[in-house]
């Protein structure tokens, strides 16, 4: 059985990350200039990335940028644009280093103020010239705050939706930084993921782009632990009954169409937590899910109950009995086979 993990970040010398600052402190006002990595530092931050790998037994890993510092928020979008150049060629120079081991996936230069059709260039870039096989999306570019930008799934996305799937690129779907005070990065990285499966289920755009291949990061955030609530809801309105959560009075999507669209939706197995895990699977079921797992990422701290780390997802889901030997390889690395045709 190959292990194929589709949600990791890249690791990066501290080079890379010194760019970043001069870019959020001058603004733009040095320009571009760009950062050359040393093949050293490149190489020994993939080293220990591999032995990480080794450690919780992946065999192929699809790295991006690390999500929390893509700074989707600031200003002005040259630096946002060129902070994603700068990234994603760490990324290609990480699967230089081990092509057997690890796989390219963009991150788009969402600066708050730009449209998806401004991000294409980027895209098409990482997928034609450096080989990457997958993009992550940031549902939220305005980072936690309130700036008026259409939710995922509006006609406003797809422009992006459209490139995707001529592109045949599957996209992650996993916020950004947060700027919010209500909320740290992470725990907003589990709201939007909840928002996102929801604006999607509620939206046209799985009918109007068929083609189209979406994976939501964390495991749905929320979404399996509340899928009747959501559910009810639609139902409330379809017997006409007053429901608080229909939005603004206009009626919710009836229950045959978010359900469908429901079902075109994929997930990722990234809950650090067996019964979680069980839940999604359950709720589901193992066709729509891909093996994930950050590593390194937020997960790396040891679990006392278990003795091994957070993010050891491949041993949750040995544990999970009711899972055939067929179920468990659909989820390591036939979902990843059939999404991302690239591999």
């Amino acid at each position: 059985m190959t292990v194929i993990d589709i949600h990791g970040h890249v690791s990066a010398p501290a080079e890379l990350y010194a760019y970043r600052s001069i870019l959020v402190a001058g603004r733009g006002a040095h320009g571009r200039s760009g950062v050359k990595l040393p093949p050293a530092g490149v190489l020994k931050a993939a080293e220990r990335h591999v032995g990480l790998l080794d450690a919780v037994g992946t065999d192929i890993q699809l790295i991006s940028p690390r999500p929390f510092q893509l700074m989707h928020s600031e200003g002005p979008a040259d630096i946002v644009r060129w902070w994603a150049r700068a990234t994603n060629d760490a990324v290609a120079a990480q699967v230089a280093a081990f092509p057997e081991r690890f796989r390219g996936v963009a991150a788009l230069p969402q600066a708050v103020g730009t449209t998806p059709d401004q991000w294409l260039d980027e895209l098409e870039r990482c997928v034609g010239e450096l080989g990457f096989v997958g993009v992550l999306v940031n549902p939220d570019p305005a980072e936690g705050q309130d700036l008026g930008i259409p939710r995922i799934g509006t006609e406003w996305w797809y422009p992006l939706f459209e490139k995707l799937v001529e592109l045949d690129v599957p996209a992650l779907v996993h916020s950004a930084g947060c700027k919010s005070t209500r909320e740290s990065y992470s725990e907003h990285m589990i709201t939007e993921a909840s928002r996102t499966v929801i604006s999607l289920a509620e939206s046209r755009a799985l009918t109007d782009f068929p083609g189209l291949k979406l994976i939501v990061s964390h495991g749905g955030g929320s979404v399996p632990y509340q899928i009747g609530r959501w559910r009810a809801a639609r139902y409330l309105e379809q017997t006409e009954v007053e429901s608080y959560d229909s939005k603004g009075g206009e009626p919710l999507p009836e229950v045959e169409h978010f359900d469908t669209s429901l079902s075109r939706i994929w997930f990722d197995s990234l809950v650090h937590d067996a019964h979680g895990l069980d839940l999604l699977l359950r709720v589901v079921g193992a066709e729509r899910v891909l093996f994930g797992t950050e590593v390194p990422g937020s997960g790396s701290p040891v679990n006392p109950e278990t003795g091994r780390s957070y993010d050891d997802i491949l041993s949750l889901l040995q544990s999970l009995d009711w899972l055939g030997a067929d179920k468990r390889q659909q989820i390591t690395e036939g979902n990843a086979r059939l999404l991302y045709t690239r591999i």
